[in-house]
């Protein structure tokens, strides 16, 4: 399985994962311009991608898909609330537009897509569970908080997409207004560095190879803060990436 960031944080979401010679986006919070160079800055083709599957209604995450239908002809998956919600961006028209229920499962070839509920403060939000025989990739953003069941879900993982949002004194004291401040460190918003780095040290089956720290907030979060409270945290027993908010990632890989 290979992957990367096209683009995480607040300006835009877009995961790109391939295996089994199936190509899928996850998210669509970039342009189709960019989006086309980024995969193609990776020796990837847009139009060779199999589908684009939408987490939540939010603007960084939906916004471009109505562009990567109509430019690309790529299918567009997303759930019905998600979708209803989401008309508030006016996405134009959507081509080829699927439904899927947040308990349903996606097959694509070999590959599964398998949504996880979370609870964001979004219409009908999912994280996702990809795999592809026995590797397993997880892309767990905008998650709320560590809500029963997200230890086991990441237990089950080879390589994650984490969310590691914010450094909550950085929030408490940068300049938010106050109603802000509780909704991202609230029960529907983001989680913390040190929500993310306690999360990945609660995993001990030694089957994660690696954590690409994802949606880090530019107000309230610096990479490197981020990346200090994970190795400070949860050690340094594996490889810790960055999914950064103006460039892709490296190219991922899970063996």
């Amino acid at each position: 399985m290979i992957c990367f960031s096209l683009n995480s944080g607040s300006n835009g979401n877009c995961v790109y994962v391939e295996a089994d010679g199936v190509r899928l986006l996850f998210d669509a919070g970039i342009s189709g311009k960019r989006t086309a160079e980024r995969l193609a800055a990776r020796g990837r083709d847009v139009c060779d991608v199999d589908a684009v599957i939408i987490s939540h209604d939010h603007y960084d995450h939906v916004r471009c898909a109505g562009i990567l239908s109509r430019k690309f002809g790529l299918p567009v998956y997303m759930t019905r609330r998600t979708y209803r919600a989401a008309q508030r961006y006016y996405l134009g028209r959507v081509g080829e537009l699927r439904f899927f229920k947040p308990a349903e499962s996606l097959t694509f070839g070999a590959v599964e897509v398998r949504p996880i509920r979370t609870p964001h403060d979004a219409a009908e939000p999912v994280a996702f569970v990809v795999s592809a025989g026995r590797r397993r990739l997880g892309i767990l953003t905008d998650l709320g908080h560590v809500f029963d069941g997200l230890v086991e879900v990441l237990a089950g993982l080879d390589a994650v997409f984490l969310e590691s949002n914010h450094d909550p004194e950085m929030l408490a004291s940068g300049p938010y207004p106050t109603f802000l401040k509780r909704r991202v460190a609230g029960e529907h918003g983001h989680i913390s560095n040190v929500d993310a780095a306690e999360l990945v040290r609660s995993v001990r089956n030694g089957n994660l190879q690696w954590v690409a720290l994802s949606h880090l907030s530019e107000i309230n979060n610096t990479p490197e803060l981020a990346l200090r409270t994970h190795r400070d945290v949860a050690g340094r027993g594996r490889p810790v990436h960055l999914a950064g908010r103006y460039s892709p990632s490296k190219l991922l890989r899970i063996e």
